[in-house]
This record gives structure tokens, C-alpha cells and sequence, in this order.
């Protein structure tokens, strides 16, 4: 094994390493507050979910790609691909939507109460379920393109046409309009729930401001404190993902614009 393979496995193992203890832990501690007090608040709900879509995202990918590197267990070929990057696009994508509805959440949170905004929280409290089930069926439906046209990586120049390089994996295409339809497809699901974060973090962002020249010079003032110290932890998460995920699709149009597939999977990797 090359210094190269090493490197590319032992970063999958430290992705590996935080990944999988940090939101197993976090998805321990809200089943112990379940069991404890029976019932979790909406926020809580949203988190659980989200860090059980991180775990499969982490455990799905990042371990089986350590696993092979290593010449460990390799599930690779062309029915492991596709049931790999099938569930890593769903749980990816299903991850940034859950994010975008933490964000609305906590916006529609610091609404005053008896107002619209207060009642559609009220609203979104009691439509969880059903939001949950909408968006693993929407991201599900919107992640069948691994299934048509993942195969295990081999030597084939066909290949190298319309496909895109994962490595141990091939997203082979029939044609170019595909592949991009495909990519298009993919980046606008990723951009409308980034976008809309970003217009809840400004929304989240004025009322810190407001909030912070309302309590200005007054002594004690601890009203709303849990309040804003959950809306910096949301704009922070926000701000966080919208930078990452923005490099992420930032290298996924770059790999759509290569005319031919790349000879790496470096691309690929950097994303992840």
C-alpha cells in the first residue's frame, strides 16, 4: 500500500473516529431524556434526527471507504455502490434539510407571543412527523441515480465518457446530458435549503442585534438569555455548514465541467 492510500485511509478513519462516537453519544443522551422525562421538544426532535443522518452518513461512507482502503472489507462492487452512495446522498442531503428546519425552528422561536410566526411554530411542532416522512421521501426520490448507474470501479474506457470517479466506485452515465441533469439536480437540492438558512440566520442575526441594544445598560437583565445563547449556537451551526457545503458544491460543478472522468478520486475525497 502507497503513502498516498495510507493518507487517503487514515483521514476516513479520523472522520470515522469523531463521527461515529460524537453522534452515537449525542443520540445515547436524547433516548436516556426520552426515557426520562417521555417526550423530546420540537429543537430536540430535530437534533436527534440529524445527528442519526450524520451517523449513517459517517458509518455508510467514511467507514466502509476506511475499511477497503486498509484491504480490511470491501462491499464495493456494482450492488454495494449503489446501495453505498444511495444512502450517502439521502442521509447527506437529508442532513442540510434538517438543518435548514432547525434554522426555521429557532426563527420562528423568538417570535412574541400571540403573533403569526408564534403560531406557526405551534404549527411546526405538530406537523414534525409528517416533515420528517416528507423529506426522507423527497430526498429518497431525488437519490435513485446511484442505483441506475453506480457500478464497481474496473478497467473499462467507456468509462472514462460520461462517469464520475468515487474511488471505488463508478457513476456511469449514458450520456453527458445526463450527467449533468443528474449534478443540476443535486446541487439545486443542496443550494434552496442552504439558501434559506442563510435568510434564517439574517433573521436570527437581527434579532440578536436588537435583542443586545434592548437589554444594553440594563443590570440582571437574564429574560431570553437561554433564548440567544440557542439562536448563536443555530447561526453558528448555519454559518458552518453553509461554508462547507458551498466548498462541497463548489467541487462537485467543478468535476461536472471536466470533460472527461478524472483519473482520481481526489475530488471526491475532498468533498467528503
Amino acid at each position: 500500500m502507497n503513502a498516498e492510500a495510507v493518507t487517503r485511509g487514515l483521514l476516513f478513519l479520523s472522520l470515522v473516529l469523531a463521527g461515529v462516537p460524537g453522534n452515537t453519544a449525542v443520540i445515547c443522551g436524547f433516548i436516556l431524556l426520552v426515557r426520562r422525562e417521555g417526550r423530546l421538544s420540537p429543537a430536540d426532535a430535530i437534533v436527534l434526527h440529524l445527528c442519526s443522518a450524520n451517523l449513517v452518513v459517517v458509518s455508510v461512507r467514511c467507514l466502509l471507504e476506511a475499511l477497503a482502503t486498509f484491504r480490511i472489507h470491501n462491499v464495493f462492487d456494482d450492488a454495494g455502490c449503489q446501495a453505498v452512495i444511495f444512502l450517502y446522498r439521502t442521509t447527506r442531503s437529508l442532513s442540510i434539510w434538517l438543518t435548514f428546519l432547525l434554522t426555521a425552528l429557532q426563527c420562528l422561536s423568538v417570535a412574541p407571543p400571540g403573533s403569526r410566526r408564534a403560531a406557526a411554530r405551534t404549527l411546526l411542532a405538530r406537523s414534525l412527523p409528517g416533515i420528517f416522512l416528507a423529506l426522507w421521501l423527497i430526498n429518497t426520490s431525488m437519490s435513485v441515480a446511484p442505483l441506475l448507474f453506480a457500478i464497481g470501479a474496473r478497467n473499462d474506457s467507456r468509462l472514462l465518457q460520461n462517469a464520475i470517479n468515487v474511488e471505488f466506485c463508478f457513476l456511469s452515465f449514458p450520456s453527458r446530458l445526463a450527467r449533468d441533469v443528474t449534478g443540476a439536480v443535486q446541487v439545486g437540492r443542496d443550494v434552496v435549503p442552504m439558501a434559506l438558512m442563510a435568510a434564517g440566520s439574517l433573521v436570527l442575526l437581527v434579532f440578536l442585534v436588537r435583542q443586545w441594544q434592548r437589554v444594553r445598560g440594563l443590570r440582571g437583565a437574564a429574560g431570553g438569555a437561554t433564548e440567544r445563547r440557542a439562536t448563536v449556537t443555530v447561526v453558528t451551526l448555519v454559518s458552518l455548514y453553509l461554508l462547507v457545503y458551498g466548498v462541497d458544491n463548489g467541487l462537485w460543478v467543478y468535476t461536472l465541467t471536466v470533460p472527461q472522468t478524472l483519473s482520481s478520486a481526489l475530488i471526491t475525497d475532498l468533498r467528503l
